[in-house]
């Protein structure tokens, strides 16, 4: 099914450690992802990228966080996005970006009368607040943030609308610390670390939520993060973590998204072309996104029983 398809930049780079998913955006360009689009037969438009200015903010106690005031600049522009498109792409930018993107993408499914699921597909779990990051790298807390777990103010403005912490999936799980598994826990976050995807597969509990979003009537927001991937096959990321999803489960996850025909919305976060390897991490998420949108190797018809 065709769909109307908006890119939007967000080379947010300030919630890394390092820099260059400033070019991440244009990196998903140059890789053909709007071509691509549009050769699987989408309506395809580009808003360009974002900016954001400096939020004026106080200070946080905590003395570890760096760029605190950019930080809360992206998330109140992000946040304030709206578009008319079937399914908006946001094109990173490091995972920061989430922070605004969800609530973003929440207060749109609000305004339809729909609730908003999101399926977190990363190595980490992004759940630090203020308080409680070591690194100050501010890209690890979105989803305390999304969630309300912590109360951010006065230094990100308030979530324009916030996700039930059961709403969401969280795959491929495979560096969290001890803060964050106690608050997955206590949030009753949904997750399946990769020791469950070698244990019991990938495909049955990605079925198993979007059967949960089907009857729910819920929008259905996708965040990608490149470390998702094995670095193996992904390596332009500053967050490497080994063990991470394979090529095969990858397409297979992308391509059980566009069955479902659910997505409404999607991140594709944590690129850093500076790292990469002539340019193989942003053909892949532009092969990847593909898949979620009918590119196939066969049509799977549905066979009969008799």
């Amino acid at each position: 099914m065709s769909k109307r398809i908006e890119l939007i930049g967000a080379p947010v780079q300030i919630g890394a450690g390092r820099g260059g998913c400033l070019m991440g955006p244009d990196a998903l360009r140059t890789a053909g992802l709007a071509r691509t689009l549009t050769e699987l037969g989408h309506a395809v438009s580009d808003r360009g990228n974002l900016d954001a200015p400096e939020a004026a903010v106080p200070a946080h106690p905590n003395p570890a966080i760096h760029d605190l005031e950019r930080s809360a600049g992206w998330v109140e522009v992000l946040q304030a996005v709206e578009t008319e498109a079937d399914v908006p792409i946001f094109l990173g930018g490091d995972h920061l970006m989430a922070a605004g993107t969800v609530p973003a993408m929440a207060a749109r499914a609000q305004a339809r009368g729909r609730p908003l699921h999101v399926l977190w597909l990363d190595a980490h779990s992004d759940i630090h607040t203020l308080e409680s990051t070591e690194s100050g790298n501010l890209h690890g807390t979105p989803v305390a943030y999304f969630t309300g777990q912590a109360d951010f103010r006065p230094h990100f403005p308030a979530p324009r609308a916030t996700v039930a912490p059961e709403s969401i999936c969280m795959i491929g799980l495979r560096s969290v610390d001890p803060f964050e598994k106690r608050a997955l826990t206590r949030a009753g976050v949904e997750v399946h670390d990769m020791r469950a995807i070698d244990e019991h597969g990938i495909a049955a509990p990605l079925r198993a939520f979007l059967d949960r979003v089907r009857d729910a009537g819920a929008d259905l927001h996708v965040s990608f993060d490149v470390d998702f991937l094995d670095p193996g096959i992904a390596p332009a990321v500053g967050t490497t973590v080994p063990g991470g999803a394979t090529f095969r489960e990858a397409h297979l996850v992308m391509e059980m998204l566009n069955d479902a025909d659910l997505v409404t919305s999607l991140d594709l976060a944590e690129l850093n072309p500076f790292l990469d390897d002539r340019g193989r991490t942003a053909k892949l998420l532009v092969d990847l996104v593909a898949s979620a949108f009918g590119k196939s190797v066969l049509d799977r018809p549905t066979r009969s029983r008799t």
